[in-house]
């Protein structure tokens, strides 16, 4: 019975990783997006960065591109990490329902 109970708790981190895969991945695009309307944006025309409940004006552009750039490789590592674990607990998952049909 402790194997089919370890299958479960596997189950519901695989189910959780895939969750947050799944979040990061919407970040990800998200950020992408963002970065791309960044880029667009003519240079007369104002930026403004969303700080709390307020919009406040950006004044440089570099700087916001390249805090955007350096959030968005976070979170590609953090998808990474995040893919591997999953990669890993679906492997224990395969491991444990061998052993339980045995």
């Amino acid at each position: 019975m402790e194997q089919a109970q370890a299958l479960q708790m596997v189950v519901a981190e695989v189910q959780n990783a895939r969750q947050q895969v799944a979040q990061i991945n919407a970040q990800v695009r998200e950020l992408e997006g963002t970065i791309a309307a960044v880029d667009s944006q003519p240079e007369d025309l104002a930026l403004h960065r969303q700080m709390g409940a307020v919009l406040v004006e950006v004044e440089d552009r570099e700087q916001l591109k390249l805090d955007l750039e350096s959030t968005l490789e976070q979170l590609k590592e953090a998808l990474k990490t995040i893919s591997a674990k999953e990669a890993e607990l679906i492997s224990t998952y395969d491991q444990l329902k061998a052993a339980l049909e045995g």
